[in-house]
């Protein structure tokens, strides 16, 4: 061989050996948190997990973090725009506030190809930082859950959208905010009286990913490009050591319909006894007037589309907070006013209404159980209450 070829050959040897070893691509997993027995735990929760394989250090990217702290804070919250961020902290630190609660932790490891893991790792690594790192929250379409779910299809070019947006089980917004809520009584009935039709129309899968164990089932059942599944391995980190997640349960009508012909049957029996009605009325239309108040608020006050259009406003009425003064009186043993006489029969007039466009809109609204429930309770206070002088 000539000398010019050996020198050729040694100085590409040589280049060889003084180029830098690519870094081995980092492994990616995903973080779910079973639900835990605070009211903002009921939901689950999930993280992003990001591995250097040289060191062993593993980095958890959490997009569930807020500042109570901030200026405005409340009042932000309050008008729907609450602003959350994406914290970097070592794995074991953040798996030990769950560890302590006693709330189980899966971990599903990623088949992702070196680039794509390249490209989240990096990708996480900006959004993290501070100037990068808020987002305006959102309940139901930006929340934790779909952040994860978003910066995975990002790196899949797509993928995992295209596989889940086409399918659907039929879930709303409605029936997994209520199924989720249901161990806090006050919270299952804020979620179901304060949601609009909204909530109502039928999610993909994609969509239901807002839920962390929901985005855990469909990454299981996730294919990459070549076939694969895209969960390589799954893995309990910590055990779920109190109550499980709430199981799905039908929506039955007919127990809220007894309980409102019979909370009607006992009106209509104490008609002769205007006291002991005004006892029983008042409480409910203070009630039925607040609510009504708050729905209101929700939709012409807030970013809360989920709230928006809320049909119970035809059920919980603010005029029903004009009734009170009426109620008082009859307590006190006195007439009430020519106004109280009609304003019974126009809150009935107005849930009877509010069950009729039921039927008619286009874009239903699941409120069956309410419509069961107080259109009978209206409709005996107005017979019972609304000819009394």
């Amino acid at each position: 061989m000539p000398a010019r070829a050996w020198a050729a050959l040694l100085l590409a040897g040589l280049l060889a050996l003084l180029a830098p070893v690519a870094a081995a691509a980092p492994r990616i997993g995903v973080l779910t948190m079973q639900p835990g027995e605070v009211f903002f735990e009921r939901f689950g929760h999930d993280a992003i997990v990001v591995a250097d394989p040289a060191s062993g250090e593993a980095v958890s990217y959490n997009f569930g973090y807020f500042d109570p702290t901030e200026p405005d804070f409340v009042a932000r919250f309050v008008r729907g725009e609450m602003m959350y961020m994406l914290v970097a902290l070592p794995l074991e630190q953040d798996l030990e506030q769950y560890r302590q609660s006693g709330r189980g932790v899966t971990l599903q490891w990623l088949d992702l190809e070196p680039e794509q893991a390249r490209a989240l790792a990096a990708s996480l690594a900006e959004r993290a930082r501070p100037e990068n790192a808020r987002y305006r929250y959102d309940y139901f379409t930006a929340n934790c859950a779909t952040q994860v779910r978003d910066a995975l299809d990002q790196a899949l070019g797509g993928a995992l959208r295209s596989q889940l947006a086409g399918r659907s089980r039929g879930n709303t917004y409605r029936s997994e905010a209520v199924r989720l809520a249901r161990p806090a009584p006050w919270m299952w009935l804020g979620f179901d009286l304060g949601l609009g039709p909204y909530a109502d129309r039928p999610l993909s899968r994609w969509e239901e990913a807002f839920v962390p164990m929901r985005l855990a089932d469909s990454l299981r059942e996730a294919r990459r490009a070549d076939g694969r599944p895209l969960v390589l391995s799954e893995h309990e980190l910590l055990p779920h050591l109190i109550a499980p997640e709430p199981v799905e349960r039908p929506r039955r009508v007919w127990p809220w319909l007894l309980a409102g012909l019979a909370g009607a049957a006992a009106i209509l029996a104490l008609r002769r006894r205007p006291r002991a009605l005004a006892a029983f009325a008042a409480p409910l239309w203070l009630l039925c007037g607040i609510g009504g108040a708050l729905m209101a608020f929700i939709w012409l006050g807030t970013a809360h589309e989920a709230g928006w259009a809320n049909r119970n406003l035809f059920l919980l009425d603010p005029l029903c907070l004009l009734l009170l003064p009426g109620a008082f009186a009859l307590l006190r043993g006195r007439v009430p006013g020519r106004l109280f006489r009609a304003l019974p029969w126009g809150v009935a007039a107005i849930a009877c209404l509010g069950w009729v466009l039921q039927w008619l809109s286009l874009q239903a609204q699941s409120n069956q159980p309410w419509i069961a429930l107080l259109l009978p309770l209206h409709l005996a206070l107005a017979l019972a209450l609304g000819r009394r002088a």
